[in-house]
């Protein structure tokens, strides 16, 4: 009984992410911890190629709002202190590459309020461990200054709104390497049917 509850809510979860990814528009929120946060638009017009500028809210006068281009759609964010130097960070999910139900993440750090600065994020794909069975529908959330990702883990045959192999739970912690912050793996578990 719970595995027919936990397909259905699946299959519920998928047509219900593809219709909120057709429908996705502009995106314009200011996240905020306190006073200090960020202020982000991207018109979501084009998966291809869209524009991202990120403006620093309540900043030092040093801080420069930031231009790029991301290949998808921004769909959600989320701030919170993810490199434990207790300045608000951003993360930014974007789906929609190669697919529109695939997703992937984009984080800008805080340096001391005066700056902002990227952290890696790492592609599913260079992984094989990790991208076994996947084909995207991807929950992001951040909790106690982890970021959370999962997603149904497809088996051979299943079609994308039955995945039969069970849930991948992985979680990302910030490091610095060679002074260089990213995202790597601390911990990664399925969850079976």
């Amino acid at each position: 009984m719970n595995s027919v509850r936990t397909l259905s809510l699946l299959t519920l979860l998928f047509f219900c992410c593809m219709a909120s990814l057709a429908q996705v528009k502009k995106f314009d929120t200011t996240f905020k911890i306190g006073d200090v946060g960020y202020k982000v638009v991207c018109s979501n017009k084009n998966a291809d190629q869209n524009g991202v500028t990120i403006k620093p809210v309540e900043f030092k006068n040093t801080a420069r709002e930031v231009s790029f281009n991301i290949r998808g759609k921004v769909i959600k964010g989320e701030i919170g202190d993810l490199n434990n130097d207790g300045f608000p960070d951003l993360m930014l999910y974007i789906f929609g590459v190669p697919n529109s139900a695939t997703g992937t993440a984009v984080c800008v750090s805080s340096v001391e309020n005066s700056s902002l600065a990227p952290i890696l994020f790492p592609d599913i794909y260079d992984n094989p461990k990790l991208r076994d069975g996947y084909k995207g529908y991807d929950e992001f959330s951040i909790k106690y200054g982890v970021l959370n990702r999962s997603f149904p883990i497809y088996k051979a045959g299943d079609s994308d709104d039955k995945p039969t192999g069970g849930k991948r739970m992985i979680q990302y912690q910030v490091v610095t390497e060679n002074g260089r912050p990213s995202f790597k793996v601390s911990r990664t578990y399925d969850v079976l049917p």
